[in-house]
């Protein structure tokens, strides 16, 4: 099992690799076999989630490894569904440095697995760890264009070319997405702590940082809609934002220990 793990893993760095090469190079050959070597690290990134889901005997997603190698899957997901929708190699570019490096978060963490904590047993327990899988995936992505719009400015291109304007408009679209699923993610986690601890909210560090990076993103989100900020101002605020998701996923775990320790 371990062994899709890190196969995995390798072809997620290897399709990275290719990836740029072939888009700083502009040769078509190595994009297709980046894309390629990434659609096999997905088969078995899922073979191995699988895998594991049986022997558990559960959905993988109870601890911190399970939810990263969740996380890296929910972000290759997106990546294809956007590539076919766009057929835009800059959405490539973006997914498979996420997948990896989540991945590879993910490869430093405890992986043996252990019974389900009683407080994880619940009905919620899909919707909620699942929502916010795919709200960090969405968040990631959307930061990384924010990278690739910068990166595209410095290289002399115009914010109102029809390219940038495509990043920006995605980069926005994917927020508005994971700006849901992280309110679903919250007020599920609130429905699911009041049956596991009588207490709606507790002020947990894992609570109170999602409710800041929720904050941060309305903030975004009111700025776009609003003010009509738009380029590289908003590109910006997607990076910034991307610090709090990561926070909000890895620094209160290593530095605020809570009740949402031994999870996500």
């Amino acid at each position: 099992m371990n062994i899709l793990f890190f196969a995995a893993l390798v072809g997620y760095f290897v399709a990275s690799v290719f990836q740029f090469v072939g888009a700083s190079m502009k040769k078509e050959a190595l994009r297709k076999i980046a894309h390629i070597v990434f659609l096999i690290s997905f088969v078995l990134h899922t073979a191995f989630m699988t895998w594991r889901g049986i022997e558990a005997h559960r959905v993988p997603l109870s601890n911190q490894f399970e939810f990263a190698s969740a996380f890296a899957w929910a972000a290759v997901v997106m990546g294809f569904v956007l590539y076919k929708r766009l057929k835009q190699e800059w959405v490539m570019t973006v997914a498979m440095p996420v997948a990896y490096l989540v991945l590879s978060y993910a490869a430093f963490q405890p992986m043996e697995i252990k019974e389900m904590m009683p407080a994880l047993r619940s009905t919620w327990f899909v919707l909620h760890i699942g929502s916010a899988a795919f709200s960090y995936a969405s968040f990631a992505i959307a930061g990384g264009l924010g990278v690739s719009y910068l990166v595209q400015l410095k290289k002399g291109k115009s914010e109102t070319d029809a390219k940038m304007k495509q990043i920006d408009y995605m980069g926005y679209r994917l927020i508005c997405l994971g700006f849901l699923l992280l309110t679903v993610v919250i007020f599920s986690g609130a429905i699911w702590a009041e049956q596991a601890w009588s207490a709606w909210w507790t002020w947990d560090p894992k609570e109170t940082w999602a409710l800041i990076t929720w904050i941060f993103y309305a903030i975004y989100l009111h700025q776009r809609l609003r003010l009509k900020w738009q380029g590289k101002r908003m590109a910006w605020l997607a990076i910034i934002a991307v610090i709090l998701v990561a926070f909000t996923f890895v620094g209160v775990n290593l530095l605020l220990p809570g009740l949402h320790s031994y999870a996500v």
